[in-house]
């Protein structure tokens, strides 16, 4: 394959992001949803567009490239996604062929994790994880269609840096989060640090950009990681806390799902000040979440406060 270059034909240097899917869980609109945010997609509203669920792209070099997190919308995505589908730099002689070198999932939740299923076509390319994460797959035996002669599960340790794909260094880490909703038995420990919940930093040609779909708490540690990044997707699932029982669609918080809230105390919107970062945006959103209605209050909130909102096919390049 030749050289990645940009649209004057000089060699690509710059890390880049592809933001496949934007939403949360369900994606936007929740196919049986009629809270406010969701009514206005089905009435044709042109404040909202719709949302696959959460999943991001990166390269260092514009051919090979990692996929973070496999949603259970990952056909669709490659559909729309020119820079991953299988023509990308393909031989004319190519049958089977993909950009996407290798999978990293960031926990065990199913719009992360189901979209492992659409990659059962004996595509070559390792699947990497914490062990605590890729042992909730090895559990389950539908993903046993991952041929392992052609999906090797590589668990890689909390603080661990290592290359999945050519030039992109790539760490994982702890944040406060909880096992996967179809694992909870009995009291559940919300915002634990440890296996099951990891964000992710992604670094090439000197820029450093960090991933954390899910998070419950911005404790003082996590600040001081992301501390003048080039680029922040972080977790927006919920404008407020109780937001899904306001909506009236369940009683659970934000913070008991595993996910902090955008507003109030606690919550993420000023919790980065301060710490020059140059991208702040919000993705996995839930579909009752207002920040999806152009010119809403609260994302007139956000984009005041130096966030942006991501959306599918949205492209980031630090």
């Amino acid at each position: 394959m030749s050289t990645a270059h940009d649209s004057r034909g000089r060699a690509q240097t710059r890390l880049r992001l592809s933001v496949l899917g934007s939403a949360a869980g369900g994606g936007y609109p929740q196919w049986n949803c009629l809270c406010d945010v969701c009514r206005l997609y089905w009435t044709g509203d042109t404040r909202v567009s719709a949302r696959s669920q959460s999943s991001i792209a990166a390269t260092a070099d514009g051919e090979n490239w990692l996929l973070l997190n496999a949603s259970p919308d990952l056909r669709e995505q490659i559909m729309r996604s020119p820079p991953i589908s299988p023509m990308a730099g393909a031989a004319d002689t190519a049958r089977r062929a993909s950009p996407i070198g290798a999978v990293l999932v960031t926990n065990g939740d199913v719009d992360h994790v189901a979209g492992l299923l659409t990659l059962r076509e004996k595509q070559n390319f390792p699947l990497y994880g914490t062990a605590g994460v890729l042992d909730v797959i090895q559990q389950n035996p539908i993903f046993s269609v991952l041929d392992p002669a052609c999906v090797e599960r590589r668990p890689v340790a909390v603080g661990q840096a290592f290359e999945p794909v050519p030039g992109l260094e790539v760490e994982i880490f702890s944040v406060p989060g909880k096992v996967p909703l179809y694992l909870e038995k009995g009291e559940v420990d919300v915002g634990e640090e440890g296996e099951m919940t990891v964000g992710v930093r992604l670094t090439a040609h000197g820029q450093t950009a960090y991933y954390i779909p899910g998070c419950a708490a911005v404790t003082e540690p996590l600040r001081e990681r992301v501390r003048g990044a080039d680029a922040l997707l972080f977790d927006g699932t919920v404008f407020e806390d109780d937001e899904m029982a306001q909506a009236g669609v369940g009683p659970k918080t934000g913070r008991r799902m595993g996910h902090i809230p955008i507003s109030g105390e606690g919550g993420s919107l000023n919790a980065f000040d301060d710490l020059g970062i140059g991208h702040r945006t919000y993705i996995h959103i839930n579909n009752t979440n207002p920040i999806l209605i152009e010119g809403s209050d609260q994302r007139q909130a956000v984009e005041a406060a130096g966030w942006q909102v991501a959306k599918d096919g949205m492209e980031i390049a630090p």
